[in-house]
């Protein structure tokens, strides 16, 4: 059985409470456990797969809700750090069609503050995916790039952009490339939503997400590219320029809060745990989104809940 083992940050989302009638002096909001990273832990981990998040948690209240919540999905903690260092906040806004924006607060936190010696060395069995703001936040992006150098195990990354973080696409761009690099070295899977590729190809060169991918799987080595579509489902590109593509579900959206990272787990473990075929995976990927797309925040299926939609399919 594969060990996951999830890198990347975990926070708190703050989103204006349903049931809350604001004035000019309160308002409530609910805090809800998130981070990309964390979200895919978690949706593997109720998946029913074997998995360690590799993370840096607090100490603080929102920390122990976060370890809490981590735990709860049957995920270990073994090969996290805690840190005296705040929890990261997210506060989110919600346009009409339940689209997530994000505006972020990391000011000496305890995600992005990562020692060398914080780091593991991963075995053949393992399967690191790592993700989002961890790999080009400073200082930590500079610790876990050197990292992955030494990394021999299977690898996947998401870029999962914040535009609201680094408003720059030339300068996001700088900080996403070394990792194509490191990730196309080890053979391994990148991920990326079609937004996430319109934002950096300002920088990178290029118009059409699937043109622009394919021409990353070429220039970096990468073992397989896929792109998630939002509700058109999701793409993969092979070496070679062979393309999969399967359609997305229908579903009555509450919100979009980790949909891409839900995405990913689906398909990871169809693909590196079941070993499944690459549509199956696909399919398996977009059923998981679809169906966190239909609760509030990030609250992943179990098997059987994705075993049912993709069964409608």
């Amino acid at each position: 059985m594969t060990r996951f083992v999830v890198c990347g940050e975990t926070l708190i989302d703050l989103v204006r409470s349903a049931s809350d009638t604001p004035t000019s002096f309160r308002s409530a909001w609910e805090a809800l456990s998130a981070g990309g990273p964390m979200n895919s832990a978690v949706a593997l981990g109720t998946l029913g797969a074997d998995v360690q998040y590799l993370g840096r948690l607090s100490d603080d209240a929102f920390g122990g809700q976060l370890r809490a919540h981590i735990e709860a999905a049957d995920v270990g903690l073994a090969l996290s750090t805690e840190s005296s260092q705040a929890t990261s906040l997210a506060v989110v806004s919600l346009d009409e069609q339940g689209v997530a924006t994000y505006t972020f607060h990391f000011d000496d936190t305890a995600n992005f503050g990562w020692q060398p010696d914080e780091l593991p060395s991963l075995g053949d069995d393992d399967w690191l995916h790592i993700a989002s703001l961890s790999c080009v936040v400073s200082p930590g992006n500079e610790v876990l790039l050197d990292w992955m150098e030494t990394v021999r195990s299977g690898v996947s990354y998401d870029i999962n952009v914040r535009p609201t973080v680094i408003k720059d696409p030339a300068v996001y761009w700088a900080r996403v490339e070394p990792w194509l690099e490191v990730v196309g070295r080890r053979d391994g899977i990148l991920k990326a939503s079609d937004v996430d590729i319109e934002f950096l190809s300002r920088a990178a060169g290029g118009s059409d997400p699937l043109e622009i991918v394919t021409g990353w799987v070429e220039r970096y080595g990468l073992g397989l590219a896929v792109v998630t579509l939002g509700a058109d489902g999701a793409v993969a590109v092979e070496p070679g320029g062979a393309v999969t593509k399967v359609p997305g579900f229908t579903v009555d959206v509450v919100d979009t809060v980790g949909a891409g990272d839900t995405f990913m787990a689906g398909f990871l473990e169809a693909r590196v745990e079941q070993g499944l075929d690459l549509e199956e995976s696909l399919l398996r990927g977009a059923a998981a989104a679809a169906i966190v797309c239909g609760r509030q925040g990030a609250q992943p299926p179990t098997a059987a809940e994705v075993d049912a939609l993709v069964a409608r399919a």
